[in-house]
């Protein structure tokens, strides 16, 4: 475990408005402990000045076991990732780092921390991202259901619908890019996959579209109006954007599928709302829009009854220090 005066230093980090250049915004507000540390209202989270970012917050449960960070795998580390968006022009916007660390050493509220943390009231980057990693490494959620079922012999953790949804999870081909081991299971291969998502969002963005006003309560805007109420989705090449290479063309991160019960909106885009939305697309085979979609994904038959379970089994995999976490993490 990370020193615990390191932990305690980036949870106020984490939760601190103040670091953003106009103290609005906080690592807390993309990542919200009681929304499975993402934000479920929005496909995308809210940056600066309101504008609407790239891509879906990904979780921070269990980020301890994340090898490569962010969506497009450009951090290799907790480390490297922490500052990342602190000098992100639609993020937190300080000028650069030195900005950064200038508006901490300014608080006079984080000396003391610091000291305790480091020997030292001094901020630097190297100390910073330490801080935020050492935090961020305990959002560990693990003794879901399927685990207590699969590795802590307790054969009543999981129902029958739930067990029939693991089989066909197994049938269906889910595992070889979410596999489960013997002794263990992150649920991911940590690889990056195109799997046809973003070139359907791109067709998707020439049409009208159904938006949710209030819950039960929708409204169909056409692009012209989205344009005079918003902009236009950026770019997004993927695993492209690191790697330069033709294949890597809307790869992205194979997200683990621990705790997905609680992380809507799903996707790298946040364009899907639902697990049932997400199960009847790899059952379509996903799209035909891209010719560099993984093989992998072919359709396959799914009965209303087998999508019950299916979502049934990943729901098991939610786990309850989920929930202490969020209740552990300080208010927003």
């Amino acid at each position: 475990m990370p020193p615990a005066a390191q932990v305690a230093l980036g949870q106020k980090l984490f939760f601190d408005r103040r670091l953003s250049v106009n103290g609005t915004l906080s690592c807390a507000m993309c990542h919200v402990p009681a929304q499975g540390f993402t934000v479920n209202e929005l496909r995308t989270s809210v940056g600066m000045e309101g504008v609407s970012l790239r891509r879906n917050a990904p979780t921070l449960l269990n980020v301890a076991y994340v090898n490569a960070l962010f969506a497009d795998g450009r951090a290799l580390s907790l480390e490297a990732q922490a500052l990342q968006p602190m000098v992100h022009p639609e993020e937190m916007a300080n000028r650069d780092v030195a900005a950064a660390m200038a508006n901490i050493a300014a608080l006079r509220d984080y000396r003391a921390p610091l000291q305790r943390a480091f020997g030292s009231p001094r901020p630097t980057p190297q100390r910073i991202a330490a801080a935020l990693a050492a935090y961020q490494r305990t959002l560990v959620a693990a003794g879901s259901p399927f685990d207590q079922w699969r590795y802590g012999g307790q054969a009543g953790s999981l129902n029958a619908l739930e067990q029939r949804g693991l089989a066909l999870f197994v049938d269906r081909g889910c595992i070889a890019c979410h596999p489960i081991g013997e002794r263990s299971a992150l649920l991911t291969d940590g690889e990056f996959h195109n799997v046809g998502v973003r070139a359907r969002s791109e067709a998707l963005g020439v049409r009208d579209i159904s938006v949710t006003l209030v819950p039960g309560l929708h409204a169909t805007l056409s692009q012209q109006t989205l344009h005079r109420i918003g902009v236009l989705d950026v770019p997004d090449r993927g695993r492209q954007e690191v790697t330069g290479l033709a294949r890597d063309l809307r790869a992205y991160r194979t997200p683990s599928l621990r705790n997905v019960a609680l992380t809507a909106p799903y996707m790298h885009d946040g364009s899907f709302a639902t697990l049932e939305e997400v199960l009847d697309y790899y059952a379509a085979g996903g799209t035909r829009l891209d010719a560099l979609q993984d093989p992998r994904i072919k359709p396959f038959e799914l009965a209303l009854a087998e999508r019950s379970a299916m979502v049934a089994f990943l729901r098991s995999l939610t786990s309850p220090t989920a929930a202490a976490l969020a209740r552990r993490s300080p208010p927003r």
